[in-house]
């Protein structure tokens, strides 16, 4: 990781004079929403981030070259390419896409490591990576790069299509604690518990900050996965869920989907599903998310 990283100008200066900033990522843009929603959410996650008075850090890769502080023009440019066009990079990829000059979309995994590399503390998403449902050799590279890099990332949750309870085992082992942010249970993504218990509640961004800033001073080589339920008016029945979810589990297995195609035809086929009300749920918890991360990155700032 030798090649340069390009990081915007607004972004540069808010690190260097300790201005608060917010790393978001690029796979929603282009593999998580369809147009015009991918476009529409990620500038409304970056709005989030400035109402709270942070600097939001869109991360991808652009040509080869790593690009924190995506312009909206960038953005847009991501959003147009063909589907399957642009490459899903996570800490594997990042080297491939790189050396080939590629376009490339950052995960979870991904903007862990960019973020860290260029200084940055909180990250927000929408849900991070897991344990797959059926298939328990099958974890994210999302959970392992939680267990080694130290960048605090706020979140939903894991996805409600994978397997929660073997996710929470997985992030046990890499050291890797779950702060519920006003919420004693873990997230389920679209709905806004699973019934299974977080490592710590707390109800203020400043109890976050707090957090993030004693593994700060304890040399902690880890992440920290703060929850953040989706907004109670956009949640849905967490039985319903759980119906999409299981049927569109089976027709993927049945159709011998597997590989980095599973999350993205289950996520599709769980929106056909609820009537859309499932895309709707997620792109609420994702702008929620960017906000709350941008209070807790203002009240860091002011922790050593």
């Amino acid at each position: 990781m030798r090649q340069p990283i390009h990081v915007t100008d607004e972004v540069a200066a808010a690190l260097r004079t300790g201005r608060a900033v917010v790393a978001l990522e690029s796979t929603l843009i282009t593999h998580g929403l369809p147009p015009p929603v991918n476009i529409e959410t990620a500038l409304a996650m970056e709005a989030g981030v400035r109402e709270s008075g942070a600097v939001p850090a869109t991360i991808a890769i652009l040509g080869g070259k790593i690009t924190v502080g995506l312009t909206r023009a960038e953005i847009e440019r991501l959003a147009s390419q063909p589907a399957g066009s642009v490459r899903k990079c996570s800490r594997r990829d990042l080297p491939i896409a790189v050396a080939r000059g590629e376009d490339a979309a950052t995960t979870v995994a991904g903007t862990m490591i960019v973020a860290h590399l260029t200084g940055i503390r909180v990250f927000a998403t929408g849900g991070i990576g897991g344990v797959h449902r059926g298939a328990p050799f099958d974890v994210s590279a999302d959970l392992l790069e939680l267990g080694r890099t130290p960048v605090a990332v706020v979140c939903s949750g894991a996805k409600s299509i994978l397997d929660l309870p073997l996710t929470l085992e997985v992030l046990e082992t890499q050291g890797v604690p779950v702060v519920g942010l006003g919420t004693d249970t873990l997230p389920a993504f679209y709905a806004r518990s699973s019934g299974l218990p977080v490592d710590v509640t707390v109800q203020t961004p400043a109890e976050v900050a707090a957090i993030i800033a004693a593994a700060h001073r304890l040399a902690a080589q880890h992440g920290i996965l703060v929850t953040v339920p989706v907004p109670d008016k956009d949640a849905l029945p967490a039985k319903q869920m759980e119906d999409a979810i299981r049927r569109a589990t089976e027709e993927a297995a049945a159709q011998n989907i597997h590989g980095k195609a599973v999350t993205p035809f289950l996520l599709g086929r769980v929106a056909e599903l609820t009537g859309g009300a499932s895309r709707r749920a997620n792109v609420a918890l994702l702008v929620n998310n960017a906000r709350v991360a941008g209070e807790i990155a203002v009240a860091l700032g002011g922790k050593k």
